[in-house]
């Protein structure tokens, strides 16, 4: 049997408590369980989930992030998928958007298609390239006793944040959101932006 991760962290429980009381921030949800893992709480228009586009939610988040910079961005992704865009951390580092945070699900595992091991399985340190890319708040955190600060660092900051949260590698239900990516974006710019952009 493959080696679990060292942690005791689990996956909806750290979603849930970085979607608590989240007030008017922006969140990016990577494609597969982190989508699901958002969904599990709420299916709020201020989400975004990835149907596709793997590696790509990071780079959303600097977007969204420069272009809305009174509002704090969340980009909740998983370890495959951060992985397959990693040279986005290089780009985001750069640019040091002070309203950005992402957050790592890393169960070192491709849970969409089958728990193979992943690269942070083998050592691959996401928070260690995120600091060679110029993030000064970097972490990775594998307990109850850490999560409680890096959670306010990924809501709050100050400046650009990277928080990989080491969780079990577990199956648990999928909760989907909306498929429907021209309803999903719609949506999104609608409660953003307001209905009158829309027209």
């Amino acid at each position: 049997m493959t080696a679990q991760p060292d942690t005791t962290l689990e996956r909806r429980a750290v979603v849930q408590a970085l979607l608590k009381d989240r007030g008017t921030m922006l969140v990016i949800a990577g494609l597969g369980s982190a989508a699901w893992d958002v969904a599990s709480v709420e299916d709020n228009p201020l989400d975004f989930p990835m149907w596709g586009g793997m590696g790509a939610p990071a780079m959303i988040g600097l977007g969204l992030a420069q272009a809305q910079p009174g509002r704090r961005v969340l980009v909740i992704t998983g370890d495959g998928d951060l992985m397959m865009g990693v040279g986005s951390l290089a780009t985001i580092g750069a640019q040091a958007p002070e309203n950005l945070s992402i957050a790592v699900l890393d169960n070192e595992r491709h849970g969409e298609t089958g728990m193979q091991r992943g690269l942070t399985a083998s050592g691959v340190d996401i928070a260690g390239i995120a600091r060679a890319c110029g993030f000064k708040a970097a972490y990775t955190a594998r307990g109850d006793q850490e999560l409680e600060a890096r959670i306010k660092l990924m809501r709050q900051g100050p400046g650009l944040a990277l928080c990989v949260f080491k969780i079990k590698a577990e199956a648990v239900p999928r909760v989907l959101p909306p498929r429907d990516g021209g309803y999903l974006k719609d949506r999104f710019r609608e409660k953003l932006l307001g209905a009158a952009v829309m027209k």
